[in-house]
């Protein structure tokens, strides 16, 4: 029997909502237990359906749907055994929960707005206005990512972020949703008297409120970076990848562009060469040694006889003056030196110009030695194969950088005569017992007449070794996978460095080494013994015939390694500018470029005119 105190259709509403508060408590305790055994081993996420709380109301139904409210789910992150992939899942179940739990709430609530100041609706009432369920889904659409701004500034607060700018975004999100709520535009919206919902005025709620939605969504996807700690540590692997790459490509760009300053002609280089030949034309009688006899100091073995290749004029220079002025006797000293057929008439002018305290100098070209053709060394006759000079010559950007430890054996001057001249030193010099060898890029600090003084044990080679450790041995200048090499060669004999080499011409002779050089530059042909350059065939000629002498003789690495000491240097009697950053150029090492300057002759006019800035 129907209460009459009761309407039917009241009794109908209170029983529709108890019967759907109780399917979602069910539903919320099944699910509150399948979390937190599922995941009991990680302890990620921990969900508490009690924290729903009912409000009991006071209109003698025993609830108060209109005034229903509940609390959050609390999601609890625990900093140890934490597994990113599980929390991930137990915060999208956590989501889908309160997306069915709010479902259900709506519906026995006659689809009321929760987290707003909302007034109870019947269900019947929804027909009569048709606007008023659009309200109510503005204002839980409103709600939700309120709630959500609210859980994401929670979340950065318990995660520790090191800015607090996500947690004060958030949280002013949150704000921005109830201050929207709270314009007094909107509150007739919302009040409990309301008949009739006014078109305009919930279309321009509906706008605003979808606009901090979509700024709302934004800032989400945009912090979600900093919530996840997979997606941050893929993206500081794919950030550290790029960089490498960028940084490798930079390297090798840059070994390309220093290669090509420390081997190209300076403007200062060019002028003064221009210049010296400039007189040599004008003036041929002074320079030159065409139909005059060869002065007998040059073939005197019982002088100090020194050999100098070079197309470098100004270098040249440095290297006579520096030995010169620090020699005991200067007049006792020869300078053999040998240049190309172009740059012949400049370095005659260069050492006619003075008398270089006394010392006599040769000035030769290297064609002015006719055994020296492609039918006899062969390295003019690899010169003229087609695949050398593809090598060489087609040395684009590209290709130059796919190896650059061995990038600058690419250069052609690797190749030139003037470098494998010092292989034919008891041919050139028939007459002559011992030499030393000098390279363009040196500075002569001591006298050297020691050298001549030092018993060589009947080796060819005098030369100061470079390894230490496991640097600088046979095996990181030749190729020990070829079967040649690995067994005439041992792959941890000491390497020694060219620059500065005595050399004792009647060992020479007697070990004929010129043809052990020949044997295995033709074995090399095709590059399979060691790339390219003159101190692997050099290590490999002098293997067992050669004499090591004291560092102090000289001291290298003065062109690419900043680190050297000073008091090393001044107590070297030659240091070496080997390397890419060569004394006369503009990326020379500043501290060490005073060595080398303070030899260059200033005073010559031809060397003002071209106004080189040292």
């Amino acid at each position: 029997m129907v209460n009459p105190r009761f309407p039917h259709s009241a009794i109908s509403t209170v029983t529709l909502s108890s019967s759907a508060i109780s399917i979602a408590f069910c539903i919320l305790l099944a699910l509150s237990f399948l979390v937190t055994h599922s995941h009991s081993s990680h302890h990620t996420v921990f969900f508490n359906p009690l924290r729903f709380v009912f409000v009991p109301g006071s209109n003698g139904s025993g609830s108060n749907p209109a005034r229903a409210t509940y609390l959050r789910a609390n999601l609890r992150i625990f900093s140890g055994n934490r597994d990113d992939s599980v929390a991930r899942n137990d915060r999208s179940l956590y989501f889908s929960i309160i997306g069915k739990y709010r479902d259900l709430m709506n519906d026995a609530n006659g689809g009321v707005a929760q987290g707003f100041e909302s007034r109870r609706r019947p269900v019947l009432a929804l027909k009569t206005d048709p606007l008023k369920p659009r309200l109510d889904q503005i204002c839980k659409q409103a709600d939700d990512h309120r709630s959500l701004a609210l859980l994401y500034a929670s979340y950065a607060r318990k995660v520790k972020l090191e800015s607090s700018k996500l947690v004060r975004v958030f949280a002013q999100l949150s704000r921005n949703f109830i201050a929207l709520m709270n314009k007094p535009i909107y509150r007739p919206l919302f009040g409990n008297d309301i008949s009739h919902v006014d078109e305009s005025v919930l279309r321009q709620l509906e706008k605003e409120v979808k606009e901090r939605i979509k700024t709302t969504r934004q800032v989400i996807g945009d912090a979600k970076e900093s919530f996840d700690n997979q997606l941050k540590i893929q993206k500081l692997k794919d950030t550290i990848f790029s960089v490498n790459e960028q940084l490798t490509k930079a390297k090798k760009q840059g070994a390309f562009s220093s290669l090509i300053a420390a081997k190209s002609i300076s403007k200062g280089l060019h002028c003064l060469s221009m210049r010296l030949m400039e007189e040599r034309i004008t003036h041929p009688e002074k320079y030159s040694d065409e139909g005059k006899p060869t002065p007998p100091e040059v073939e005197d073995p019982n002088l100090y006889h020194y050999a100098l290749f070079s197309d470098n004029v100004l270098a040249a220079s440095v290297v006579v003056n520096s030995a010169m002025k620090n020699a005991k006797e200067p007049h006792k000293h020869v300078f053999h030196v040998v240049t190309d057929k172009m740059n012949l008439g400049a370095m005659q002018v260069m050492f006619k110009l003075k008398d270089y305290s006394g010392a006599h100098i040769e000035v030769k070209a290297v064609e002015d030695y006719k055994f020296l053709n492609s039918s006899y060394v062969p390295v003019l006759r690899q010169l003229e194969s087609a695949n050398l000079q593809r090598f060489y010559f087609e040395n684009k950007l590209e290709n130059a950088t796919k190896d650059t430890t061995n990038m600058k054996f690419r250069n052609p001057k690797y190749l030139s005569i003037l470098n494998h001249l010092r292989f034919y030193l008891p041919e050139m010099y028939p007459k002559l017992h011992k030499i030393l060898f000098l390279d363009d890029d040196i500075v002569v600090q001591k006298d050297l007449t020691g050298l001549w003084k030092i018993d060589m044990d009947g080796k060819v080679n005098g030369a100061v070794e470079t390894c230490f450790g496991s640097f600088h041995r046979y095996a990181q200048y030749m190729n020990f996978s070829h079967p040649l090499i690995r067994e005439k060669f041992s792959p941890k004999a000491c390497a020694w460095a060219y620059g500065m080499n005595f050399f004792d011409l009647d060992a020479w002779r007697r070990t004929k080494c010129t043809e052990e050089y020949h044997y295995w530059q033709n074995l090399n042909e095709n590059r399979t013994l060691w790339k390219l350059g003159t101190l692997p065939p050099g290590l490999i000629t002098y293997y067992s015939t050669t004499k090591p002498l004291d560092k102090s003789w000289h001291v290298l690495g003065l062109g690419y390694n900043p680190s050297i000491g000073m008091d090393e240097i001044k107590n070297a009697a030659v240091v070496h500018f080997n390397g890419n950053m060569k004394p006369w150029l503009d990326i020379a090492l500043s501290q060490f470029k005073p060595l080398w300057t303070k030899y260059v002759d200033y005073e010559l006019e031809f060397v003002q005119a071209c106004n080189f800035d040292f």
